[in-house]
């Protein structure tokens, strides 16, 4: 089983987004460490608990700062981009970082509808233009732009012997679908819907087509995961995460960071707010080491996958470290020897 990382760079209640764009890169520096396989940061706009809105901007700072483990996008949010520009920033990252970069994208907005206003500004039309900007994508990338296509004869620079490896994030079925048309790698985002992503998962996984981007399947499943030395622990951590998701459903989150644990125990919950906190308890794993594991390696067979890419919010950064040792030393992973 690898593991892996996706950090949302969240900013606690209290403190400030440097910090928590500085806590991001210690936890890229100590997951490699701890023989996690590759860190992805997201994308995400107009929302202010969480830092990161240039996933290609904190790459280049995340990748100058490790030395081995992979680092990418999780993801950038394609329709709001020339598929051109995010095929030269990526382009240009390889360049610098070899063998190292992955480039998750996404079709979901990454933020407020404001926002997506203002990143699309001059744009026209309103049709779903996503599969096609993924094939260009695909064509810059390769070099396989054809001679009828409306740009023929344009290359991204600069021009590298090697390409990031691609990867559609999703958590419905079309994204599926379009990864295993295309030969890409698919990573389906349990951590926001639960329901459903075996089957899409293992769909992708026989439609695919060899391809350009790779020959075989590559595939890994997201996941709420908080670790604690014991139950009550791991429970008292993730209560900060329970009442950030119950904010997030009633509108009031993106002006607060992630609450503190003595903030979440004493919130008035009405029973409806329990209710949906048992609900959103569904797509997170929360326990003892031992526990987390048997339940990560269930999931894991379900999805018929073999890696797991672990988002740990936390309001404390020490008790979020310490998850992901906890989990490393759990599943055995083997540690970096860095020069």
């Amino acid at each position: 089983m690898r593991l892996s990382v996706l950090d949302q760079s969240p900013i606690a209640e209290g403190s400030t987004a440097s910090e928590a764009l500085a806590q991001t890169a210690r936890l890229a520096q100590e997951t490699e460490k701890l023989g996690y396989h590759r860190f992805w940061v997201s994308e995400h706009h107009f929302t202010i608990s969480l830092a990161g809105s240039s996933p290609e901007v904190l790459i280049s700072h995340l990748a100058a700062k490790t030395k081995k483990i992979r680092i990418g996008s999780g993801g950038v949010m394609l329709p709001h981009y020339s598929a051109y520009k995010v095929a030269e920033n990526f382009r240009l990252l390889e360049a610098l970082y070899p063998g190292r970069i992955d480039l998750g994208i996404g079709r979901a907005p990454g933020g407020m509808p404001l926002a997506t206003m203002a990143l699309q500004e001059g744009k026209t039309g309103t049709l779903d233009k996503y599969p096609e900007q993924l094939e260009d994508l695909i064509a810059y990338l390769h070099d396989t732009l054809g001679d009828s296509h409306r740009f023929a004869g344009l290359r991204a620079t600069p021009v590298v012997d090697s390409a990031p490896q691609l990867w559609l994030l999703g958590s419905s079925g079309e994204s599926a679908r379009l990864a295993a048309r295309t030969g890409a790698g698919f990573a389906f985002a349990q951590f926001i819907n639960g329901y459903g992503g075996a089957d899409e998962m293992r769909g992708y996984q026989r439609q695919f087509q060899p391809s350009v981007l790779g020959e075989r399947p590559s595939s890994l499943l997201a996941v709420f995961v908080i670790c604690g030395e014991t139950e009550e622990e791991a429970n008292d951590v993730a209560s900060s995460l329970d009442l950030t998701l119950l904010l997030l459903e009633k509108g009031r989150s993106s002006q607060q960071g992630t609450p503190s644990i003595d903030k979440a125990k004493r919130y008035p919950y009405t029973p409806f707010d329990l209710s949906r906190i048992e609900d959103n308890r569904k797509r997170m794993i929360v326990g003892t080491p031992e526990q987390v594991k048997e339940r990560m390696l269930r999931l894991a067979e379900r999805y018929g996958t073999g890696e797991m890419m672990v988002v740990t919010i936390t309001h404390d950064f020490e008790a979020r470290l310490k998850s992901y040792r906890l989990l490393a030393d759990a599943f055995q992973l083997p540690a970096r020897e860095l020069e």
